[in-house]
C-alpha cells in the first residue's frame, strides 16, 4: 500500500531525488518516509511545505487500528459454520459492545448480510424434502443449498475481510440495514 507522501509526490509528478532536494531532506529520508516511517517535526514541515498542505494531512490515519473490531465482527460471523445462528449471534454481540461509530456501522452491515444468509439456508433447509419428494429424488437434496450457503459464507467473509484490510469498508454495504 502507497503511503500519503508518495502518492502526492506522484501526483506532482516528482521523483523521490527531486522531493528530497526541493524538501531540503535527504533521499534516503524521503525513501524511509514511502516505506512507512511517519515523519515528525522538521521532516513533516518540510513536506508540507512542498505539498502545500497542513502537516497533519501527510500522517496516516488512525482508521486501520479503529476497524480491529469490524475485523473481529466479520471473522466472529465463521461461527454459523459451527453453531447454527452463530454468524448472526456473535457479530451482534461484539457489534453492540461496541463504542466507536464506524465499527458498529460496519458490524450492523455485517450482520444484516449474515442475517440474509441465515435465513435462506433456513428457507433452503426448509424446502429441500418437499422437493426431493416431488421430484422423486434418491438423494439427499438438503446437501446441495447447505454446501453453496455454507461456500457463499466463507466467500462474503473472505471478500469482507480483505476489503477491510485494504479499502477500511466493506467490499458492498446492503441498501437495507435489519438492524
Amino acid at each position: 500500500m502507497k503511503s500519503i507522501v508518495q502518492n502526492l509526490r506522484e501526483d506532482k509528478n516528482l521523483t523521490q531525488t527531486e522531493l528530497a532536494e526541493k524538501s531540503g531532506l535527504s533521499l534516503r529520508t524521503i525513501q524511509r518516509i514511502e516505506a512507512g516511517n511517519i515523519p515528525k517535526g522538521f521532516t513533516l514541515k518540510a513536506l508540507a511545505n512542498v505539498f502545500e498542505t497542513e502537516p497533519k494531512k501527510l500522517l496516516p490515519s488512525k482508521e486501520f487500528i479503529k476497524l480491529d473490531r469490524a475485523k473481529l465482527i466479520n471473522f466472529s460471523s465463521l461461527m454459523g459454520l459451527i453453531i447454527p445462528f452463530g454468524g448472526v449471534i456473535f457479530p451482534l454481540i461484539l457489534t453492540y459492545k461496541t463504542n466507536d461509530p464506524k465499527n458498529r456501522e460496519l458490524g450492523k452491515s455485517i450482520v444484516s448480510v449474515q442475517i440474509l444468509i441465515a435465513v435462506a439456508l433456513s428457507v433452503s433447509q426448509i424446502l429441500s424434502p418437499f422437493i426431493q419428494k416431488g421430484l422423486s429424488l434418491h438423494f439427499p437434496l438438503f446437501i446441495l443449498p447447505l454446501l453453496l450457503i455454507i461456500c457463499l459464507k466463507l466467500l462474503v467473509v473472505i471478500i469482507n475481510g480483505n476489503s477491510l484490510n485494504n479499502k477500511n469498508d466493506l467490499h458492498k454495504n446492503l441498501k437495507i440495514n435489519y438492524l
